[in-house]
């Protein structure tokens, strides 16, 4: 049985850093693309940033600069360092695996966890 777990999050000050982890487990044969995302109160959810099993990334305008995901690939970890936290961040963050086990891929979900900026 897959498990994704987040870890990390929390309450900072403006301009503080956080930095969030996802682990996967379970009978995984690989993991291409993992995700990072984000729901503020009342808000929709919105990526906040990707990263290819190679190590591409992409990242929502309003993080570049400030945020950065990393991988690793060895303990099927994703990681999202935040620099320069402001109140807008403040949401539940949450992360996506895109996980192959055997010959399928299907996508997983972390739970969230909570980022709250205090201005």
């Amino acid at each position: 049985q897959v498990q994704v777990v987040v870890s990390g999050g929390g309450l900072v000050q403006a301009g503080g850093s956080l930095r969030l982890s996802c682990a996967a487990s379970g009978g995984i044969f690989s993991i291409n693309d993992m995700g990072w995302y984000r729901q503020g109160l009342g808000k929709m959810r919105e990526l906040v940033a990707t990263i290819t099993r190679r190590g591409v990334t992409n990242y929502h305008d309003s993080v570049k600069g400030r945020f950065t995901i990393s991988r690793d690939n060895a303990k099927n970890t994703v990681y999202l360092q935040m620099n320069s936290l402001k109140p807008e961040d403040t949401a539940v963050y949450s992360c996506n695996a895109k996980i192959v086990r055997g010959v399928y891929e299907n996508n997983y979900w972390g739970q969230g966890t909570q980022v709250t900026v205090s201005s």
